[in-house]
């Protein structure tokens, strides 16, 4: 029996069906910049919530959320300096940088630094219309040794990894809840499922068989996720499509695209290193607050990137067209890529070399998306080879 799909999913899905999956053509768009996974000493990041706040800061973010594993960072904690803390000098820093705000106890040897709550450090780094910390989660789940992780953007209230008899059971439970806090709370909130193919643990078959996802990350920028996929595992990005086309034909709405750091390390930045500055999202909502960007998000007004700026995504009955914001380095290509009806794939539709394309709608198009490929190597790592990009959410086309 299929099971039955949320409400307010329900009225997304119709509104996909009908305009696409947004409609917007104002020319004014308003991108905010954020990250929405990200982890610190409250798991197993290396450096204190705070610092690494500033760094999004610093870096013109408008928005961050640190995901810690299975925490909320509400209660009193405090931590262990180790040795690689001290090499890093990573109280020397805080300290620097905080002052009187850092807590500690014990003797030069055995160094405790009391955690802030999540309460406390946004208290005092958020600021109202120019940065924004949203709280969040990485339910960390798993089957049979399979990493199940799926990060939970504005929750309210900590969900426990979920155990269950399969890969799908799990994130459909977890995805369930989630709905079901939403629900019961009245505040926006949504569930993205974390690089599926860390340690391989979730397929695209798995993905195919929810009801109630609308997020997953095409691209990740910790060095074990495995983007690209194997001659056995799709990558991501064949993921999405494949995910899509089975979506289009259950008339469930598609899924949606994001980009994130999956930072842990904040000392030592290299290729072995799960750094920030990596990937990102950028949604247009005019207010920063977490209502306005779900909202957004959910309606496929965002992009993701690992360093390609656009400056405008029209989206109409008739066409997609994508407009490249100026001052990039380096040549562009933009690519439509689309299911077309009754085919058996996702396949190329259009290819601009430039910094402004459209694409017109045809007839056997059933949804269509866009993506950017520059020339110019990604900036973290430094020395990768790594081309930045942009990915376009995708377009139901009038049916």
């Amino acid at each position: 029996m299929k099971k039955a799909v949320p409400f307010f999913l329900q009225i997304l899905c119709f509104s996909s069906i009908i305009f696409g999956c947004t409609s917007n053509q104002q020319t004014d768009q308003v991108w905010q910049k954020g990250n929405l996974h990200t982890h610190s000493f409250w798991s197993d990041g290396d450096d204190f919530p705070e610092m690494i706040v500033q760094w999004y800061k610093d870096h013109n973010y408008q928005f961050v959320a640190i995901s810690d594993h299975n925490t909320l960072a509400d209660s009193e904690r405090w931590y262990a300096l180790t040795e690689s803390d001290r090499q890093h000098k990573v109280l020397e820093k805080y300290i620097e940088s905080f002052g009187t705000w850092v807590e500690t106890k014990g003797d030069t040897n055995s160094t405790r630094v009391r955690l802030k709550t999540f309460d406390e450090y946004r208290g005092k780094l958020a600021q109202k219309d120019s940065f924004l910390i949203i709280r969040s989660e990485e339910v960390t789940s798993s089957f049979e040794k399979k990493p199940i992780h799926i990060n939970v953007t504005n929750i309210q209230e900590k969900i426990e990894p979920v155990r269950a008899n399969s890969v799908v059971e799990v994130m459909q439970k977890t995805l369930d809840i989630v709905n079901a806090q939403r629900e019961k709370l009245g505040i926006p909130m949504f569930a993205h499922i974390n690089h599926p193919n860390f340690g391989y643990g979730i397929s695209t078959e798995d993905i195919k068989q929810l009801n109630g996802e609308r997020f997953f990350e095409v691209y990740n920028g910790h060095p074990a996720v495995n983007n690209l996929g194997n001659e056995v595992f799709d990558s991501t990005e064949q993921m999405w499509d494949i995910i899509n086309i089975h979506y289009y034909q259950q008339d469930k709405p598609l899924l949606l695209g994001i980009a994130t750091d999956d930072s842990h390390n904040y000392h030592e930045f290299s290729e072995n290193k799960s750094n920030s500055g990596r990937g990102w999202v950028m949604v247009n909502a005019k207010t920063l607050d977490a209502s306005s960007l779900i909202k957004a998000m959910e309606t496929g007004d965002f992009y993701a990137s690992t360093g390609v700026k656009l400056k405008t995504i029209q989206k109409t009955k008739k066409k997609l067209s994508v407009t490249i914001a100026a001052g990039g380095e380096g040549a562009y290509e933009i690519v439509f890529l689309g299911y077309k009806k009754r085919d058996d794939r996702v396949r190329e539709l259009k290819r601009v070399s430039g910094t402004t394309a459209s694409y017109v709608f045809q007839e056997e198009d059933a949804f269509v998306r866009a993506k950017v490929i520059s020339d110019t190597p990604k900036s973290s790592p430094v020395g990768t080879s790594e081309l930045q990009q942009a990915w376009v959410q995708p377009v139901i086309v009038q049916k």
